[in-house]
C-alpha cells in the first residue's frame, strides 16, 4: 500500500513538467508533505514546479539527494487526477511531464496567499476624458466586470499605470482590496428554469436519474438543431449541483460563451467559473484554485479545462461533441470527447454528448448500447425545422466573377424586404484561396510552407493560414515581373460580402470570420449585435454554425455545399454532414420558419441528398457500413506518425528506416503505410512527412507503437510525433 504523507527527511519521488520525462527524487521539506502535493524543488540552479508522485526510488547517491524548496499552499492533486493523466499519456503516447504541464497550466501558483489590489468599472465620471482613459473604460466594458490586476489592465488597455490611477482618484474606475483567490457564489439549483416540453423533461429526468446513481455513465443527448439540448443539460447540472458535486461544460467556441453564460446565470441565478484565452490570468488563477478547494460549482470553458483540479467532478458536458476543435493539434494531441469519457470513469462521474449532428464514433458507441441515448425531435415552442432545398448551378445563370446565383439573391431580396435576417455561408476565410498571375501562372506560396497564400483584403495582406505568415498584396508577380497581372481566383468569406454589398447596397451586412476580431470579447459584442437584429445580411464561415441563436434569421444560403466533398478525407462525408445540417440550424428558431438553400452543382450527391431529406440515421448506417468495409475508425484503428526535419532527405530517412523495420508492429497484426510526402510538405521551414498504422478494432495499438519506436535515437533537428486517432490528415 502507497504512503500518502511523508515526514521530513523522507525520500519522495517528484513529477516536474520540465522535459526530463522520470520521477526524481527529493527528500520531504520541514513539516513533511502529502502525496499529490504542490512543491517546488531545485532542478540545477533553478527552482521549477513539481507534484509528489509517490515514494523516492533511492537509486541515487543519497548524499546527493536535495530537499523540497517549499510546499505550495494548493490543495494535493487528488489520486484520480494522478490517474488520467497517467492514462491519457499512455493511450495517447504523450510523456507523463508533458501531461503534467496541462495540468498546472495556472498564473502565479507558487504565489503565497495574499491580499491585492483589483481594479473594476466604477460609478464616477471623468473631468476629461482621453483616448487613453477611454481605452481603459472600453476594456472594462468589454470584459464584462471581470476584476483586473494594475498590469493586467494597463496591458490590455495599452496605457501606462498613471492613466489607471488617475481614473481611480475620479471614481471611474473602482479600486479594491480583496483576497487574490475568492470562492464562486454558490449557484442556486433550485431556482425555476424553463418550461421543459415532454420530451425535453423525459430526457433530462433521465439524466438527473444518472447523476443520483453516483457512477460513470455516457449518454448520447441527440436533438435537432433549436430543440433545447442546452436546456436539458443544465438541469444535468443543477442535480450534480443539489448532490454537491461539481460540474464542467466543454464549449467548441469561446464566441459561444457569453450566450451560455448569460442563460446559466438565468437558471442558477449567478456566473460560473470560465476557462479559456478569453479570461484574465487572475480570473485563471482563481478558478483553478477554487475548483481545487471545492469552491466553484460549475466551469465552462474549452478543451484544456478537463485538467482542472475539480474536488469532485459528477457530471462533464461536451457540448457540439462531433465538433473537430475538441481535437488537439499541436503538442499533447488528445481528443478532449474521448479525454471527458476517460475523466469521468475515474471519478464516477456522468458524461453528456450534446449535438444534433453527432460523430459517427459517439453514434455508433450509442448503437452498440456503450452509451446511453435520448433524441428530443422537435423545436422548442413555436420553432419549426427550416424546409430544405438545393440549387442546382448547373441551370443557374450566374456572370463570371460572381458566386451568388439569380436564385439565392432573390430569396435574400425578399428576406431584408420583409425585415428579417438571412445568412450567407462559405467554410473559407479570406478574400480569395488563390492569387496568381495572368501572365505566367505563378500561385503565390508561402516563402515557409508548401501552402498558397490567401489574400485578406480588409487587412491588405496575403496570409498563409499553416503557419500565420503574412505579406503585402504584390503589385508585380514575384516570378516573371509583370506588372497589374496579379489577380485573385475563387471566393473566400470577405469576396461574398463584397459582392453582397454591391447587390444590397443599401443592407447592413456583418462578416462573421474567426480572423477578423483581435479578442475574443470583440467577437462576443459582434455575435450579440447580430442577435440583437442590427444586421440585415451576415456573412460567415463555420464560426456562425456553432450554436447560435439569431431570432430574426429565417433563410441561410450556403455558397459552396461542394467545397468539403473534395479530397480524400477519411471524414469528408461526415464533416460535409455536419456542417451544413449545423448552419441550415440557424434559421428559423423562433416565430417564423425558416429555409436553408443550398448552391451545388452536385445534387445527386449521396451527401447532399442525405442534407435535404433529413434522414439522418439512413446517412449514418451507410457511411458507417462503408467505413466498416474499410475497416476504418469506429470499426478498426488509425495512428498517424508525423515526421518533421529542416530538409526533405531526414524526415524520409527515417520514415523508410521505420518502414523496413516494422516487427512490432506486423506482430500486432497492423499495418504500416509510407512514409509519404504530407498533403502540406512544409509547414514553418519544416519538411514534413507523414506514415499511417491501421490496425484491427481490438489490437494494442499503443503498446506496439512503443515498442516499434522507443529505442529510436532521433538526429538532431529531426521531430517525430505519434497523433493516436488522427482527426486531420495534413
Amino acid at each position: 500500500m502507497s504512503r500518502s504523507y511523508f515526514e521530513e527527511g523522507a525520500l519522495v519521488g517528484v513529477l516536474t513538467p520540465e522535459p526530463i520525462d522520470r520521477v526524481l527524487d527529493y527528500r520531504a521539506p520541514e513539516g513533511g508533505c502529502w502525496l499529490g502535493a504542490f512543491v517546488e524543488v531545485p532542478l540545477g540552479p533553478r527552482k521549477v514546479l513539481g507534484v509528489v508522485w509517490g515514494e523516492g526510488k533511492g537509486d541515487f547517491d543519497p548524499a546527493k539527494v536535495r530537499v523540497v524548496t517549499r510546499v505550495l499552499d494548493a490543495a494535493p492533486m487528488r489520486e484520480e487526477m494522478r490517474e488520467f493523466l497517467v492514462r491519457a499519456g499512455a493511450y495517447t503516447l504523450t510523456p507523463l511531464s508533458q501531461m503534467l504541464r496541462l495540468a498546472t497550466r495556472v498564473p502565479g501558483l507558487s504565489d503565497p496567499p495574499s491580499m491585492r489590489k483589483v481594479y473594476r468599472l466604477g460609478q464616477g465620471e471623468a473631468d476629461r476624458m482621453t483616448s487613453a482613459r477611454a481605452r481603459v473604460v472600453e476594456t472594462l466594458v468589454e470584459y464584462g466586470g471581470l476584476g483586473f490586476t494594475l498590469s493586467e489592465l494597463s496591458s490590455h488597455a495599452g496605457v501606462s499605470t498613471s492613466v489607471i490611477k488617475g481614473l481611480a482618484a475620479q471614481g471611474v474606475v473602482e479600486e479594491v482590496d480583496t483576497p487574490r483567490d475568492a470562492p464562486y457564489l454558490p449557484l442556486d439549483p433550485d431556482r425555476p428554469g424553463k418550461a421543459l416540453t415532454g420530451d425535453q423533461a423525459a430526457a433530462a429526468e433521465a439524466l438527473r436519474k444518472g447523476i443520483r446513481a453516483g457512477v460513470y455513465g455516457t449518454t448520447l443527448l441527440k436533438g435537432v438543431t433549436g430543440s433545447g439540448k442546452t436546456e436539458v443539460y443544465l438541469e444535468a447540472v443543477a442535480e450534480c449541483i443539489r448532490k454537491g458535486r461539481q460540474a464542467l461544460v466543454l464549449l467548441p467556441e469561446i464566441a459561444l460563451t457569453a450566450e451560455f453564460l448569460t442563460r446559466v446565470e438565468a437558471r442558477f441565478g449567478t456566473k460560473p467559473a470560465e476557462w479559456h484565452s478569453g479570461v484574465t490570468m487572475t480570473e485563471r488563477r482563481r478558478a483553478w484554485r477554487m475548483l481545487g478547494q471545492g469552491e466553484a460549482q460549475l466551469v465552462v470553458g474549452a478543451r484544456s479545462a478537463l485538467f482542472l483540479p475539480f474536488r469532485d467532478l459528477g457530471l462533464v458536458v461536451v457540448d457540439e461533441e462531433h465538433d473537430s476543435s475538441y481535437k488537439q493539434e499541436e503538442g499533447a494531441l488528445y481528443n478532449a470527447r474521448d479525454m471527458a469519457v476517460l475523466r469521468a470513469s475515474l471519478n464516477d462521474a456522468q458524461v453528456v454528448l450534446a449535438s444534433a449532428t453527432p460523430s459517427l464514433e459517439t453514434w455508433a458507441n450509442a448503437q452498440a448500447g456503450k452509451y446511453a441515448r435520448l433524441d428530443l425531435t422537435a423545436r422548442f415552442g413555436t420553432a419549426v425545422l427550416p424546409q430544405m432545398a438545393a440549387i442546382d448551378m448547373r441551370l443557374e445563370d450566374l456572370p463570371s466573377q460572381s458566386w451568388l446565383s439569380p436564385t439565392l439573391t432573390s430569396e435574400v431580396a425578399a428576406r431584408v424586404q420583409a425585415g428579417e435576417q438571412a445568412l450567407l455561408f462559405l467554410n473559407r476565410r479570406g478574400y480569395a484561396p488563390v492569387t496568381l498571375c495572368r501572365a505566367c501562372g505563378a500561385q503565390v506560396g508561402c516563402d515557409h510552407c508548401d501552402a498558397r497564400m490567401v489574400e485578406h483584403r480588409f487587412q491588405k495582406r496575403l496570409v498563409c493560414h499553416q503557419c500565420g505568415e503574412t505579406k503585402p498584396l504584390p503589385e508585380t508577380c514575384p516570378v516573371c515581373g509583370a506588372e497589374g497581372k496579379m489577380a485573385a481566383v475563387g471566393p473566400g468569406v470577405e469576396r461574398v460580402a463584397e459582392e453582397a454589398a454591391a447587390v444590397f447596397p443599401d443592407a447592413r451586412i456583418a462578416v462573421l470570420s474567426s480572423d477578423l476580431f483581435g479578442s475574443a470579447r470583440a467577437l462576443k459584442a459582434q455575435i450579440e449585435e447580430i442577435a440583437s437584429g442590427d444586421t440585415d445580411i451576415i456573412v460567415g464561415t463555420q464560426l456562425v454554425a456553432k450554436g447560435h441563436n439569431f431570432p430574426r434569421l429565417t433563410l441561410v444560403g450556403v455558397v459552396d455545399a461542394d467545397l468539403g466533398l473534395q479530397g480524400g478525407d477519411l471524414r469528408a462525408a461526415e464533416r460535409t454532414f455536419q456542417l451544413m445540417r449545423q448552419v441550415s440550424g440557424r434559421a428559423g428558431r423562433a416565430e417564423k420558419p425558416g429555409v436553408a438553400l443550398l448552391q451545388t452543382f452536385q445534387p445527386e450527391h449521396p451527401v447532399i441528398r442525405a442534407i435535404l431529406d433529413g434522414d439522418e440515421e439512413s446517412f449514418w448506417r451507410a457511411e458507417a457500413a462503408e467505413r466498416e468495409a474499410a475497416g476504418m475508425p469506429p470499426y478498426g484503428r488509425l495512428a498517424g506518425i508525423i515526421i518533421s526535419a529542416n530538409d526533405a532527405a531526414s524526415a524520409f530517412d527515417l520514415g523508410t528506416h521505420l518502414a523496413r523495420n516494422d516487427g512490432p508492429i506486423r506482430d500486432a497484426g497492423a499495418v504500416v503505410y509510407g512514409p509519404a510526402p504530407a498533403p502540406i510538405a512544409r509547414v514553418r521551414g519544416r519538411h514534413r512527412v507523414r506514415m499511417l498504422v491501421k490496425a484491427p478494432k481490438g489490437v494494442a495499438l499503443q503498446a506496439a507503437i512503443g515498442r516499434w519506436i522507443g529505442g529510436l535515437k532521433l538526429p538532431a533537428q529531426v521531430r517525430l510525433s505519434v497523433d493516436i486517432d488522427p482527426q486531420s490528415f495534413y
